[in-house]
């Protein structure tokens, strides 16, 4: 029985997602992803337009499913800012994992290095991305403050620039092969960051 169009597309786009990771825009070449996306010659641009057209689309399925991830991970935590600090935490144990090249690597800022001076619509996507990716953050610790975890002096947007900041460098210096204990202590002192802003608990009960 044929496999419907709709899951073919999702299939390909993840192949495409993880060639475009592992090598790149440019390290990419239409036989290799007609070949990891076993699609026959020409088809790309038959189902997708282009290979830039392809490579968008690839990049707006991995946003998504970042948000999703983020999303499914707060949903464990009654405390935002824990399920946060823990975030950092699990990023800083997935870039550990040497055996998976694309947990160390970010394809929203390789996008962003690489196509800054070739491909300004790819550019200009990640950006976007970034941008909304920030946002959410600065939501959710919003969210954190009308609860009473922080202090009423955080600015949440600008905090959310940090986390953010901290997630890029920490995905650049594991390309270091940095060991993993190195690793893991580097997310538990960015997940630390967070406590600065974190009201007392015995000046939250008093509220």
């Amino acid at each position: 029985m044929a496999r419907s169009p709709s899951f073919d597309r999702e299939t390909a786009l993840g192949q495409a997602i993880g060639l475009f990771w592992k090598r790149g825009y440019h390290g990419s070449s239409v036989k290799q992803l007609e070949h990891a996306l076993d699609m026959r010659p020409g088809s790309i641009y038959a189902t997708f337009g282009s290979k830039d057209g392809l490579y968008s689309e690839a990049l707006a399925r991995y946003a998504e499913a970042s948000g999703a991830e983020l999303a499914k991970h707060m949903k464990g935590y009654d405390s935002i800012l824990d399920g946060l600090k823990d975030y950092l935490r699990k990023i800083a144990s997935g870039c550990a994992n040497t055996g998976e090249a694309s947990s160390r690597a970010c394809l929203i800022v390789k996008t962003l290095l690489e196509a800054s001076h070739t491909h300004p619509e790819h550019s200009q996507q990640a950006r976007e991305i970034l941008g909304a990716i920030e946002k959410s953050f600065s939501e959710l610790l919003g969210e954190a403050k009308q609860r009473g975890e922080l202090k009423d002096t955080t600015d949440c947007s600008r905090l959310a620039r940090l986390l953010q900041s901290q997630i890029m460098g920490l995905r650049s210096i594991a390309e270091r092969n940095l060991s993993e204990t190195d690793l893991v202590a580097l997310g538990d002192d960015m997940a630390h960051i967070l406590e600065a802003y974190r009201i007392p608990t015995n000046e939250n009960n008093l509220t």
